[in-house]
Formats: C-alpha cells, structure tokens, sequence
C-alpha cells in the first residue's frame, strides 16, 4: 500500500531526550538517582504533555519536595539543554521527504509551552506539514485515542501512513490502528526503511 504521509515522533528521532544525561552532567549519577527515586519526574513530564501548565506543575512539583527543589526546578529552567541535540541525519531525512513531495507529520508527546519553546531553538520543528502536539490534544501515546485524533483530522486511510518512534509501546499502539510503523533505533535504519519504502532515494537518503 503507498505511503501517503511519513510521521515522525520527535523525542528521540529528531532531538535527543535524555534527561537523566543532563542531570549526571550537572549533579552526578549518585545525587540524580536519589533524585529519580524519590520522585518520578518523568510522570510529572507527563501531566506536561496532557496540556498542564509547563511552569506550574514542575515548580509545584518542587515546592512539594523543598530538599530538591532546586533540582526538580532544572526541569524547567534548563529544560533545552535536556532536549538537545538535534539528531541532525533524522532532520536532512524529514526535509528530503518533503522535497520529494511527500507530506511530513510530527506525532509527539510534548507539552504545550515546552513545544512552544522548541521551536524557537529548532527552526525545523515550524516546518511539519501537521504537527499533533499531545499538549493541545490533551492525550499522550499510546492511548489509541491520540492516532484516532490523527486520522479523523488528515483524512488518511491508517494503512497509507507511516509511523517512526523510539517507544515499542507507541509503535504497537498504532500498529494496532494498521499503520505502517518503523521502530526507530538510529537514524540509518530510517533512512534504510524509508528508502525501501521507495519513498526517497539511497542519495537523498545520505
């Protein structure tokens, strides 16, 4: 069945998310995973990307834990230098798909502010066809009722979309719809699948 539209998720496949990375860098590996343990900050992200407020829920967040504080705080004060870098292969493929002709979606968990705020730092993050935001959608992958929220606003039939995401639990919620999917690993098993998909060529590919 042709592709009619490539959708990418963004952290992890265009910009690297890795908070605990920043953290060690800042705090170390010991103080960081105390830190984690004693409070799940990746959950709280989540209330983020549901539509919550960016500021106020990680700085009520701290305010609830005042002997880190501080550091649940970086969350938010720093919060670009846990989204970079840019995963620079994956953008000269999102901008080749389109040269092409063919039409580019982001699907990503990603708060509404956060987002806002990204693009600012990444030009290309502005450049997507559709972009489905979780934050403006109020849902996150991978309840199926954000890829239900996809199809009904492109009018795509599910088969003639392909899906790249770095979580196995996004890609089989969305397998499960019958999309087309690619479990991302790397930039060039992408570049591999969507030249096998005949979609660009091994040059436009590199």
């Amino acid at each position: 069945m042709n592709i009619e539209a490539v959708i990418f998720d963004i952290g992890n496949v265009l910009i690297e998310w890795q908070p605990e990375r920043y953290y060690d860098r800042v705090i170390g590996e010991e103080r960081r995973r105390a830190i984690f343990d004693a409070v799940d900050l990746h959950k709280m992200n989540d209330r983020v990307d549901r539509g919550e407020n960016f500021r106020d829920v990680i700085y009520e967040t701290a305010d609830a834990h005042p002997e880190i504080r501080d550091d649940i705080r970086r969350w938010h004060d720093n919060w670009i230098e846990m989204a970079s870098p840019a995963i620079d292969h994956s953008v000269r493929l999102m901008r080749a798909l389109q040269s092409a002709g063919v039409p580019v979606f982001a699907l990503t968990n990603f708060g509404v502010e956060s987002f806002a705020y990204a693009q600012t730092h990444y030009d290309f993050l502005n450049k997507f066809d559709r972009a489905y935001v979780s934050g403006h959608m109020k849902v996150i992958k991978p309840d199926p009722e954000i890829y239900a929220q996809v199809e009904a606003d492109c009018g795509i039939a599910p088969g003639r979309l392909l899906f790249a995401d770095d979580r196995a639990d996004n890609i089989e919620a969305a397998a499960a719809r019958g999309w087309q999917t690619h479990l991302f690993e790397g930039p060039q098993g992408w570049a591999d699948r969507l030249v096998s998909e005949e979609l660009l060529t091994r040059e436009q590919a590199e």
